[in-house]
């Protein structure tokens, strides 16, 4: 039987007096730890399976509509967006059925898909895309005070000069000149600013023929 001195003994003693006063909150926080572990391993699971699910309904979408098949690529992109609205997915998928929608005529469809990305798409490049798609189709359809008012809220940098030239064109065809004049240089500006006005671009050639048709 093993024998302690003095001084082991007045350390045993010590030792369990803290235990008795801390042990309970010693053992707490390894269990809240030990749980925090788990649920965050389990929330990356539950991510990574949410993101391979939505990637395999997005896979459906894409053969649907490289087949040609409006109805399965707008009904699989309506179940992406119903169960993973969350993910990029969804917004791709919405872009997708929307094109596909629009080349076989069906506008009413492919606006409802453009409507949703540009309020509740993810990216923000892909919400003022849809919201530059939707101005483009009001002003094919002549409801141009309704394209305008998709371009009022500034876009990302990226895209700038597309809503400023859209918008040119919505103005001069509505005979508002000085207005369209304004826009076009707005988007001459916005080429400039990201190094794409050098001669020869023909997006560059475009917009400043517009503009040179209205002056004077």
């Amino acid at each position: 039987m093993a024998i302690y001195d003095l001084e082991e003994q007045e350390q045993i003693s010590e030792l369990k007096a803290w235990w008795e006063q801390y042990g309970k909150l010693v053992t707490g926080i390894a269990v809240v730890a030990a749980v925090a572990s788990v649920g965050w391993q389990g929330l990356n699971w539950y991510k990574s399976r949410q993101a391979s699910e939505a990637g395999a309904l997005y896979f459906v979408v894409q053969a649907a509509a490289d087949r040609g098949e409006p109805a399965k690529t707008r009904e699989a992109a309506g179940q992406l967006i119903e169960k993973f609205p969350g993910s990029v997915y969804a917004d791709l998928a919405a872009m997708l059925s929307a094109n596909v929608q629009f080349a076989e005529g069906d506008a009413r469809n492919a606006r409802a898909h453009l409507e949703w990305v540009s309020t509740n798409g993810n990216d923000p490049v892909l919400r003022d895309l849809a919201r530059l798609r939707l101005a483009v189709v009001m002003f094919d359809e002549g409801a141009g005070p309704d394209a305008l008012k998709q371009l009022e809220r500034a876009p990302v940098d990226g895209l700038r000069f597309r809503f400023d030239d859209l918008r040119g064109d919505i103005l001069a065809l509505d005979g508002k000149p000085a207005e369209a004049r304004k826009a076009y240089q707005a988007a001459l500006d916005s080429l400039s600013a990201q190094g794409g006005a050098s001669g020869g671009d023909p997006l560059l050639e475009v917009i400043r023929v517009k503009l040179e048709s209205l002056e004077g």
